[in-house]
């Protein structure tokens, strides 16, 4: 029994020590386990590491083996398995490539690599990670194509890929990620189509695909996503229509399509169907229609962006939107042209809108005032942006309550009255943009207050008074030009220090360049053109090293140009053209460049480049040699003066003589040739019936051919018989004699004397124009007889030209000449067209030449009875107002509209006060279409290369001729002061050419 218990013991302890041995082994063999699975993680990390090229903070530095790899830096690992959970290096300047075993880290779960310069692929091997939630590469340089194998990731919650060089497109793999949320793929080069499978993504809260160039149409399959938030598909190519089901997730805070071609409209019920609604933004794209009533409902919204669009109509009330921050309605359509006065009372409505920073609104037809409430906006209101519009009356005093503005545009309106004072309180204002308005008075001096501004344009008003600007701070840019300011220059612009762009240009300013102005030595542009400014060139100018454009023409300078101009490295235009400079022209730097160097009008400059023409300068031995003979010289021309008196006396006589038998022929300016009553006669062909090409309403015009030279001329007969024709070949020799533009009829030379018969004889001869006159291409003759009557359409290339054309000759006759002139008669019978068909005013027989004040721009005279002809003469003429410059502008108006409407002003359908004007104004904006010549659509149409095409092309068409309609009836209405100024007119026809060119609608 003893023994068969010691055999026992000695079983359980054999057993015992048999256990204990296998859990050693099994232990041991674990360990091993282990510790080979870590050396996957330790490997992996290493191989990562050989891959970085650069390691600017060295947070790389830890990464050896006499630390556990847990404890390097960026690396996280769970106490379980001892696996790598987490790789975080980001922001960390890390250059290099994501090396492929990556792969091999099994248990990640957070990839944090982004804001760093990691190039090359995304390696494949990322979808061997099944259990990562979160991939964040963004913000490197990453190429190549999204990797299929990341569909792989089946925990994937964010993927976050944004701002690469990752090309190719989205795979539709990605469908099956069910646990995602978060998608950014902004900022790429993506191209291809949205995949449907997107809609899959049944746990999608945000989808960023931004700056990509991703093109076809939005899926229908995004409207499944009933938890998405966020939808930003911004600058892209996307087209067709945004899915009606997108607009009923009523989860959506923010929807970005900017900068895309998608069109449709919005609908009605978007204010309701998407209650948490905060950003809305659809800018730059072919939205149409009205803003939806209920966009009122939205109540959460603080972005509102509808810019860049087609949309029409009014802006409904914003009222119940508190919580806007930005409201953005720039380029589309929007308001009635003034037909409404009361179209801005919206702008009211935002007063409730108390945290409101931005409104954008320029590039519509908002017309109507601007209500005094804009005054009550929000305390933190920063930007307002009015210009491009047709808003009239003054600036509210109010606005001057708006303390934190920082940027103001009214620019390109019909605003008048004077600026307010009130804005010299705006103390944050950096930009001040009033140009291209009728603005009267000075320029308020509490201006000078306005220490943070920046740029400041108040071009192309009627402002007058002295030069005044914020005396000291940081401007760059100043634009007075385009007014009437007197007086100097201020010594203080030497306060400047940062002006960049000064323009006073076309102004009366009087005085010597101040000194001071050489402070300024980060100048770019200097404009000093068309005033009064005398004296030489100072040289503190030598200062204005960075100095690309100096215009200093039409003034009074004197003396030498000084030899620093040469040294303006950058310089890239210099006109000096219309002094008094005097001396030898440079030859080196820009004087180099004839392209770039304008001199013209300066009579004792000599030298210079051959191109230029100057005369060779007189070396002093020259001069000296010169004194020598002088005495001889002197006695030499006083017999000679005596000679030619005599000579004189004896043709005179003889002239007196002769005037009974021989009519005679004076040229005007000195024309080259002079014409006899017998030469016209047999060049007009006995002035024959089959030769006359038009009556007017003080003589004939006929065709000549000159049989000495074979030129072909146009010789207007007056008849003296009627009352006022000697008055108006008076009127027409004195305005024509000074004045030349490439844009008015050109007179060659004046007849007067007495015919065969021995009746007072007087004819004016012109330049014959092949292409007739603007009247008979508008309303071409409908007789079978004319052959090319059917060849009489105008193109819309020429109208657009001609406008422009006529457009410069009454700038130049306004503007330009010594005194203005007044055309008084402007029609299309008074506008000829030569073998380019460039437009010519002629027939100034109504032309008055006005002698101004310093305070009153319009006319000082006035002459009995009706000025011009009936439908384009301006209407104050009827009330024995004086003749103007607004008078000319109101015939100008009238004429843009016939020449675009096809339709005469005194057509029998204008009677019962319907005008041309009123006709017009009631068409636009919603028929604008209807009531333009439809051979201009014909022609849009004609020139169409696909499908698509036409309705573009007819679209910019519109657009661009109701801005021409715009602005005929802003040169016609009533009221003169309210007209625009003829080089505003030109102007704007110039950008309305541009955009026209650019859509290639111009042949």
């Amino acid at each position: 029994m003893l023994l068969k218990m010691r055999h026992s013991r000695l079983n359980c302890a054999q057993l015992r020590c048999s256990w204990l041995l296998f859990t050693a082994i099994l232990v041991l063999c674990f360990s091993a386990v282990i510790s080979a699975t870590n050396d996957i993680d330790r490997f992996a990390l290493l191989a990562f590491k050989v891959e970085i090229t650069n390691d600017p903070f060295g947070r790389l530095n830890s990464w050896n083996d006499s630390t556990d790899f847990c404890r390097w830096y960026g690396v996280t690992c769970n106490r379980q398995h001892h696996r790598v959970t987490v790789l975080d290096l980001h922001s960390q300047g890390l250059s290099g490539s994501i090396s492929p075993h990556i792969g091999n880290l099994s248990f990640l779960r957070k990839l944090w690599l982004q804001n760093n310069s990691f190039s090359l692929e995304i390696p494949t091997q990322i979808g061997q990670l099944h259990h990562l939630q979160m991939l964040y590469l963004s913000n490197n340089s990453l190429t190549g194509e999204i990797s299929k194998n990341i569909s792989a990731c089946l925990n994937l919650v964010f993927l976050h890929l944004e701002y690469n060089q990752l090309v190719g497109g989205i795979p539709a793999e990605l469908g099956s990620l069910s646990n995602l949320q978060f998608v950014n793929f902004a900022a790429n080069q993506l191209t291809g189509s949205i995949p449907s499978s997107i809609g899959n993504l049944s746990s999608l809260e945000a989808i960023y695909c931004y700056q990509n160039g991703l093109s076809g149409i939005i899926p229908q399959s995004l409207g499944h996503l009933n938890k998405l938030k966020v939808l930003t598909l911004a600058s892209n190519r996307l087209s067709g229509t945004i899915p009606p089901t997108i607009f009923n997730l009523s989860s959506l805070t923010e929807i970005d399509i900017r900068a895309n071609q998608i069109r449709g409209n919005l609908p009605e019920d978007i204010g309701f169907t998407l209650p948490n609604l905060q950003v809305l933004i659809i800018a730059s794209n072919q939205f149409a229609g009205s803003i939806p009533l209920s966009i009122s409902n939205a109540t959460n919204l603080t972005h509102l962006d509808l810019g860049g669009n087609e949309l029409v109509g009014k802006v409904p009330s914003l009222a119940n939107l508190h919580n806007l921050l930005k409201v953005t309605l720039y380029t589309n359509y929007l308001g009635t042209g003034g037909f409404d006065a009361n179209e801005l009372s919206f702008l009211c409505s935002l007063t409730n809108a108390t945290n409101l920073m931005i409104l954008v609104m320029q590039g519509n037809r908002f017309g109507g005032t601007l209500p005094a409430c804009i005054g009550n906006f929000s305390s933190t209101f920063i930007a307002l942006r009015l210009g491009q519009n047709l808003i009239s009356g003054e600036i509210p005093r109010e606005i001057g309550n708006l303390v934190s503005l920082q940027g103001l545009r009214m620019d390109d309106n019909l605003i008048s009255g004077p600026i307010p004072s009130d804005l010299g309180k705006l103390s944050h204002l950096a930009k001040l943009i009033l140009s291209n308005n009728n603005l009267s008075g000075i320029i308020p001096p509490s201006l000078q207050n306005l220490q943070m501004l920046l740029f400041l344009n108040l071009s192309n008003n009627n402002l007058s008074g002295p030069v005044i600007f914020p005396m000291v701070g940081n401007l760059i840019y100043l634009d007075l030009s385009r007014n009437h300011m007197s007086g100097v220059l201020p010594m203080e612009i030497r306060n400047l220090k940062h002006l960049d762009t000064l323009d006073v240009s076309r102004n009366i300013l009087d005085s010597e360049i101040p000194s001071s102005l050489g402070n300024c030595d980060g100048l770019t542009v200097l404009r000093l053109q068309d005033n009064l400014f005398h004296g030489p060139i100072p040289q503190s100018i030598s200062s204005l090293r960075s100095i690309e454009e100096l215009d200093l023409s039409v003034n009074n300078f004197y003396g030498e140009i000084p030899q620093f101009l040469e040294k303006f490295q950058f310089l890239e235009k210099l006109n000096l053209s219309y002094n008094h400079f005097e001396g030898m022209l440079p030859t080196e730097g820009v004087f180099g460049n004839v392209s770039a160097t304008f001199v013209a009008g300066n009579e004792k400059l000599c030298g210079g480049m051959p191109v230029f023409e100057l005369p060779k300068c007189v070396s002093q031995n020259s001069k000296s040699r010169g004194r020598v003979h002088k005495l001889k010289l002197t006695i030499a021309i006083v017999f000679g003066l005596l000679g030619i008196t005599l000579v004189v006396t004896f043709l005179h006589l003889r002239w007196l003589k002769q005037r009974r038998n021989e009519p005679i022929s004076s040229s005007l300016n000195d024309s080259l040739f002079n014409l006899s009553y017998g030469t016209l006669l047999k060049a007009t062909d006995g002035f024959s019936s089959t030769n006359l090409i038009g009556v007017g309403s003080f003589g004939s015009v006929y065709k000549g051919l000159l049989q000495e030279n074979g030129n072909v001329i146009a010789v207007k007969v007056l008849n003296l018989t009627r009352h006022g024709a000697l008055k108006s070949f008076k009127a027409e020799c004195e305005a024509l004699k000074s004045i030349k533009h490439r844009n008015l009829l050109k007179v060659l030379t004046a007849c007067s004397g007495v015919d065969y018969k021995g009746d007072e004889f007087k004819a004016l001869v012109y330049e014959f124009m092949i292409n007739g006159n603007l009247e008979e291409w508008l309303h071409p003759n409908p007789a079978p007889n004319v052959a090319d009557g059917h060849s009489k359409k105008l193109s819309l290339l020429q109208r657009i030209n001609i406008s422009i054309d006529v457009a410069f000759a009454l700038d130049y006759l306004h503007n330009q000449c010594e005194s203005p002139i007044i055309h008084c008669d402007l029609k299309p019978s008074n506008v000829l067209l030569d073998a380019d068909m460039v437009g010519h005013v002629g027939d100034f027989g109504l032309t008055k030449i006005v002698l101004e004040s310093m305070s009153d721009t319009r006319a000082n005279m006035s002459s009995v009875g009706l000025k011009g002809t009936i439908g384009y003469t301006a209407p104050e003429y009827a009330n024995g107002s004086p003749v103007s410059r607004e008078g000319d502008v109101y015939s100008y108006g009238i004429l843009l509209l016939e020449m675009f409407t096809g339709l005469s002003p005194t057509s029998d359908m204008f009677r019962d006060n319907l005008s041309l004007h009123n006709y017009v104004d009631k068409a636009l904006p919603l028929q604008a279409k209807e009531i333009t010549d439809p051979v201009l659509f014909h022609e849009g149409e004609s020139h169409n290369s696909s499908q698509d095409l036409p309705r573009e092309r007819n679209c910019i068409l519109q657009e661009c001729l109701e801005t021409v309609y715009h602005i005929g009836l802003a040169c016609s209405v009533e009221e003169p002061r309210r007209r625009m100024s003829i080089d505003k007119v030109a102007t704007q026809l110039h950008s309305i050419k541009k955009k026209l060119s650019a859509a290639s609608l111009l042949g």
